[in-house]
């Protein structure tokens, strides 16, 4: 790799931040990077991820696969994981002492089970390699210096950058990363910079139900479940959590990953589908429940059970579709069957709000991705400016697929300003700026 003695400011001391600038002082130890983190506590998302254990990637080495777990993003990352995925990832936590195990359902974590492992790694890797890291060091704006000065930059040159921080003081810079996460100050400089940015909305979240069903089943689960939200094409599978204050669970993270915007728009206040048993047509629910019917005639519906459904879920599900204490099976009219069918395999549910979730920080929207080169994460409006993480338009579910993004990302930018030219002015030169 070429010297070039650059320097490289990257802003946000994030997962995308910190692997961006290990990658690029390891390919170019001439460059100069320096991380700006605002707060006094880097990786502090990678801290609390996970349960505390740092979910970092998911084992899933098919790009095309892969990219089937981002609800935004994943055609433009479909290259960038061919050449860093979650081999690379594993690869390169390996050859630096942390070792990542495989859980049933793909989720990689250290086998430490703590995500000190992973910031201890990140920030040893970024001090070994020589990146500066500075706490407290919140940027206000990047200003953009053209090495013309009338306002153009000359043929084939990039811009250079002024970042200008909370404490009055100024930081010059060849190249610039922003690796700053759904700050919202961030997506200000962007559009300040002649970017598109596309709003940012919450994703991976639950969902708040107010329905007799569901009062008094706190605790009650499914394993296969399956949710689809009014106006929303796809379904989502996966366990189902019920909550005191309504739906939980894998498939409605999923459902509200996809379903983001719609549900913004309409206030959170959308209709759900939910099936309680998707293995099964509507007709072989029908068909057991008839069996259930002629093996149990003299059992009461709500004691009897069927479908393998818990039994509090069951019974709610029976009295919505309406069976009494007493109602014995024998007894049980054929409007009864189609009732019950109804409710557990197409049982309409009105969303009322946003519940919480604790790795409710992932964000949809973010800088439009027809404007970056995914090659290089490099702007297609300002040279020399780069991308990482979650500042992109690019979200996925959870299951270690968002920390994915970061480390691909991160990566790429990092190699591409290791590499980048000199763009101009010198930074003796616009340290005068200051």
């Amino acid at each position: 790799m070429r010297s070039t003695g650059q320097r490289i400011v990257i802003v946000g001391g994030g997962a995308a931040g910190f692997f961006a600038a290990i990658t690029c002082q390891e390919a170019n130890r001439a460059a100069r990077v320096t991380i700006l983190e605002a707060s006094q506590v880097v990786l502090s998302k990678v801290r609390i991820s996970g349960g505390g254990r740092c979910n970092v990637t998911h084992d899933q080495p098919d790009p095309a696969l892969l990219v089937r777990n981002y609800p935004r993003g994943g055609r433009a990352l479909l290259g960038p994981l061919t050449r860093f995925g979650p081999r690379e990832t594993v690869a390169w936590f390996a050859q630096r002492g942390v070792q990542l195990k495989t859980e049933a359902d793909g989720r990689m974590f250290p086998t430490t089970d703590d995500s000190a492992t992973i910031i201890d790694c990140l920030v040893g890797a970024a001090r070994a390699a020589g990146v500066e890291v500075r706490t407290g060091a919140a940027v206000v704006s990047v200003e953009v210096h053209e090495p013309t000065g009338d306002g153009h930059p000359a043929e084939g040159a990039a811009a250079r950058f002024l970042l200008r921080l909370k404490d009055g003081s100024a930081v010059a810079a060849d190249r610039v990363l922003l690796a700053t996460g759904g700050a919202p100050a961030s997506y200000r400089w962007v559009a300040d910079l002649g970017h598109t940015v596309e709003p940012p909305v919450p994703s991976l979240f639950t969902f708040k139900i107010d329905d007799p069903r569901l009062h008094g089943l706190a605790g009650v689960s499914v394993q296969d479940g399956r949710v689809r939200l009014d106006g929303v094409k796809e379904s989502h599978d996966g366990p189902l959590l019920i909550t005191h204050w309504g739906l939980s669970g894998p498939a409605v993270l999923k459902a509200s990953a996809w379903g983001a915007r719609p549900l913004h728009d309409h206030g959170y206040q959308l209709g759900v589908t939910v099936n309680w048993r998707p293995d099964l047509t509507a007709e072989a629910v029908r068909s057991e429940l008839i069996a259930a019917n002629q093996a149990d005639a003299r059992r009461t519906v709500l004691a009897a059970g069927a479908l393998e459904l818990p039994q509090r879920l069951w019974r709610s599900l029976a009295a919505a579709a309406g069976a009494d204490e007493q109602l014995r099976w024998g007894d049980a009219p054929k409007s009864l069957v189609a009732a019950l069918t109804h409710e557990v395999h197409a049982g309409r549910y009105e969303i009322t709000g946003k519940g919480v979730f604790k790795e409710e920080f992932v964000t949809c929207g973010g800088v439009r991705l027809k404007e970056v080169d995914f090659a290089t994460m490099e702007s297609r409006v300002v040279p020399g400016l780069h991308f990482a993480g979650e500042v992109l338009d690019i979200d996925g579910i959870t299951g270690g697929f968002n920390f994915q993004s970061a480390w691909t990302t991160g990566w790429l930018a990092g190699r591409a300003m290791a590499g980048g030219g000199a763009l101009g002015a010198s930074g003796e030169q616009l340290s005068s700026l200051r």
